[in-house]
């Protein structure tokens, strides 16, 4: 061999294995990025299966069905898939190779989950974002604009405003006020001659209405009660970063309409109940809060006769056909022949009563199915000035039916008109309480729920190089 030839095998030699050298630190390189990607999208591939299921929602549950909510439990699951990728025996061997000298000898040095997105963050409207995701492609857009309209005119008509118990007391006051007529008997004696108003008997009734009154005595009403203190809207709740500044929070009237949507469908309620909550007026919860179905659907009820009543008095105000029939019926009272200044009290009286009796009867209407319009006209009146004359107690049945809008358009507009903050915590109070029901997620909490992560992850190799790692993952 000549000094020429073993000074060019030195050469060669460096160069070969400075080549080798370098492969190999960019094969760490490239591998370390694989393993990272591959353990965080590993992480994210344990989403909630039943939150999946049931509410189109993509959430990592950092309990994994444990009492210990940590963040900490998802560190060790992404620690252990890159270690299990780290693995010669487990990725099938450095570049390809199955057997062999490993020559990269990777080990995990550090892997830390540093930041993360928790669905109750920002009020719950990391929740909101993925839940309009999901109802971006939804034809609801009119519905819920047509709601939008509704609620408007709710406002406008003074539905959920006037105070129509204060008009009507106002009315009887005047009429107490009003000294009795007095005539004398056979004997010389004087009594007062009683009025007799007719709207006596429905008004009556007004202190003894129950959901028996518009539910129908066979109706079957969930007696389930729940503890508030357990849900996540009347507790402290944990918090990691929010929403990602790279993607776009929830906000506008559009969004909340269609939030309202997604409610509606996700949610049952006491026409269309779901099948295995808990709560089964589960939209009525989301309205009143109350901790019993009884109690929501009855606040949910009354709210909904009190708008019944005042469009109904609206309309039978302005129907000069129905006035007169009050008003004839006022005059055939003794006591308004001999004292004039009560025929306008009791025919107003009168009007406001038969207006009262039509409005229980729109509300067990709508339960049973049928419907009613917000404001309505003469064809769709369907109790008689007879049935007011002849009032016993009971609201005289009639068949199911009607035009206008059903029960649950009416829930979608007292939705719209709910506060947003509330309806998004309520929402995630009854994730909670139907997760709860199913195997293995008795201690199931929306605020140990993440989506988007930021993983600080350092990956060293066993011929002495290093590298660090940092990525944010998540569902978007």
């Amino acid at each position: 061999m000549t000094v020429y030839l073993s000074l060019s095998l030195t050469l060669i030699l460096s160069f070969i294995l400075t080549m080798v050298e370098g492969a190999r630190l960019h094969a760490v390189r490239m591998e370390a990025e694989c393993i990272s990607d591959i353990g965080m999208n590993s992480v994210l591939a344990e989403f909630h299966r039943e939150l999946l299921e049931q509410y189109d929602l993509l959430f990592v549950d950092m309990s994994y069905g444990t009492s210990s909510a940590v963040i900490e439990n998802s560190s060790e699951h992404l620690r252990d898939y890159l270690q299990k990728n780290c693995s010669r025996s487990e990725r099938g061997g450095s570049f390809g190779l199955s057997s062999g000298r490993d020559w990269l000898a990777l080990s995990v040095d550090q892997a830390v989950i540093r930041e993360y997105s928790l669905a109750s963050d920002y009020k719950g409207n990391v929740m909101k974002r993925q839940a309009l995701e999901y109802m971006k492609d939804s034809t609801a857009e009119g519905m819920a604009l047509d709601a939008l309209g509704l609620a408007d005119k709710v406002k406008s008509l003074g539905l959920d405003t006037r105070d129509i118990a204060a008009e009507r007391e106002s009315i009887q006051a005047q009429i107490d006020a009003i000294e009795l007529p007095k005539q004398e008997d056979e004997e010389g004696e004087e009594y007062e001659i009683s009025l007799s108003n007719p709207a006596d008997n429905v008004n009556a009734s007004r202190g003894s209405f129950t959901l028996r009154t518009v539910t129908g005595k066979n109706a079957s009403l969930s007696g389930t009660v729940i503890r508030l203190e357990d849900y996540i809207s009347h507790r402290s709740c944990r918090s990691g970063l929010g929403i990602n500044p790279d993607l776009r929070e929830p906000s506008g009237i559009l969004d909340e309409l269609m939030f309202d949507c997604y409610l509606l469908e996700k949610c049952g309620n006491y026409r269309k109940e779901k099948e295995n909550s808990l709560l089964k007026c589960q939209v009525e919860y989301l309205i009143a809060g109350e901790a019993s179905d009884l109690k929501n659907l009855d606040k949910v009820v009354k709210r909904l006769l009190l708008w019944r009543e005042v469009a109904n008095v609206t309309y039978i105000l302005s129907d000069s056909k129905k006035c007169r029939e009050a008003e004839m019926a006022a005059l055939t009272l003794t006591a308004v022949m001999l004292v004039p200044e009560f025929k306008d009290l009791v025919k107003y009286s009168i009007l406001f009563a038969w207006a009262y009796m039509e409005s229980v009867w729109d509300v067990r209407n709508l339960l049973a199915g049928g419907k009613a319009p917000l404001m309505k006209s003469g064809e769709d009146w369907k109790t008689s000035m007879s049935d007011l004359l002849f009032f016993s107690g009971t609201i005289p049945e009639k068949a199911a039916g009607g035009r206008g809008l059903e029960y649950e358009d009416y829930l979608r507009i007292m939705l719209c008109l709910e506060d947003g903050t509330k309806k998004i915590m309520r929402a995630m109070d009854i994730m909670e309480m139907d997760i709860r029901q199913t195997p293995g997620n008795a201690y199931f909490c929306m605020d140990a729920c993440f989506d988007i992560f930021l993983a600080d992850i350092s990956i060293s190799s066993a011929f002495g190089y290093q590298g660090r790692i940092k990525k944010r993952y998540g569902y978007h």
